[in-house]
């Protein structure tokens, strides 16, 4: 039998990232041959993920990033199954790494992102691996993105939320900052609320209706109320019309004002692993 070095070991674990004992025992079962040390490894993460498809993977990593010009910003999701995996550097590192190449490929979607070359592995068998080397269930859950003139982003601390905003064009990037951590802070559903879906305003039409009938008021201003609860739900739902969360004074819309009378928000998104 071939003698085993701890050099070899090292080597086997910086290609694959698996444990010490794990590359020990694939090289002395293939005899030091790597090539083969390598394919046992990576068959052992399959069998992993085969064993663990059903599991829950609610815990991992929230990145945003935008490419060097901030025209473009992605959200991207590594999901795990405990919050002890999601805080582990390695695992952290492999998040990272999927986040910059989003940016820098800007894949359509998803299954694209899946589909890209990662040192020289596609997305999807890099996941697999590292299922193989931690144990849990592992997944790109997922992605989007955003591309404006200006991208803003902000990654909450503990990389739980994430946010992006786009905007019409170059701002200070204090603001871009500021505005993108007031959706985090904030969560609105619409710019403004123009863009309310017509299903949340009906909704809450008939919310108000209801509460207000409950109440004993007459129906004839039974349409009325409702409105006026609707536009408090316009307040403080939709993003330009929130109060500012560094200056309750203002409205953010107040707040893009004074940098920029022509500066106006086209986008925005938010992905929480704890809402």
């Amino acid at each position: 039998m071939a003698e085993i070095s701890a050099s070899d070991v090292k080597k086997l674990r910086n290609i694959t990232g698996a444990g010490m004992m794990d590359c020990k025992k694939a090289l002395k079962e293939t005899g030091g041959d790597f090539d083969a040390a390598v394919e046992i490894i990576r068959k052992k993460g399959q069998a992993v993920a085969n064993k663990r498809a059903d599991r829950e993977a609610t815990e991992g990593v929230v990145l945003a990033n935008t490419d060097s010009d901030q025209t473009i910003g992605v959200i991207t999701v590594l999901n795990c199954e405990t919050d002890f995996v999601a805080k582990n550097e390695s695992f952290v590192e492999v998040a990272e790494s999927i986040a910059r190449l989003a940016v820098e490929k800007n894949p359509a979607n998803l299954e694209e992102l899946k589909e890209l070359e990662l040192e020289g592995r596609k997305v999807s068998e890099v996941i697999t691996d590292q299922v193989g080397v931690i144990g849990e269930k592992i997944d790109v859950s997922y992605y989007e993105k955003i591309e404006a003139p200006m991208v803003a982003s902000y990654i909450h601390p503990g990389n739980k939320l994430a946010t992006l905003v786009g905007f019409s064009k170059k701002a200070d990037i204090k603001v871009g900052k500021d505005i993108a951590m007031q959706v985090a802070a904030m969560n609105p559903v619409a710019i403004d609320k123009e863009g309310v879906p017509q299903e949340i305003v009906d909704k809450e039409l008939e919310i108000g209706k209801d509460q207000a009938r409950q109440e004993g008021k007459p129906e004839n201003i039974l349409e009325k109320i409702a409105q006026g609860k609707l536009n408090k739900y316009f307040k403080e739902n939709t993003l330009l019309d929130q109060d500012f969360t560094k200056d309750s004074k203002k409205t953010v819309r107040q707040y893009l004002q004074e940098f920029d009378k022509d500066l106006k928000v086209t986008g925005f998104l938010r992905y929480s692993l704890t809402d």
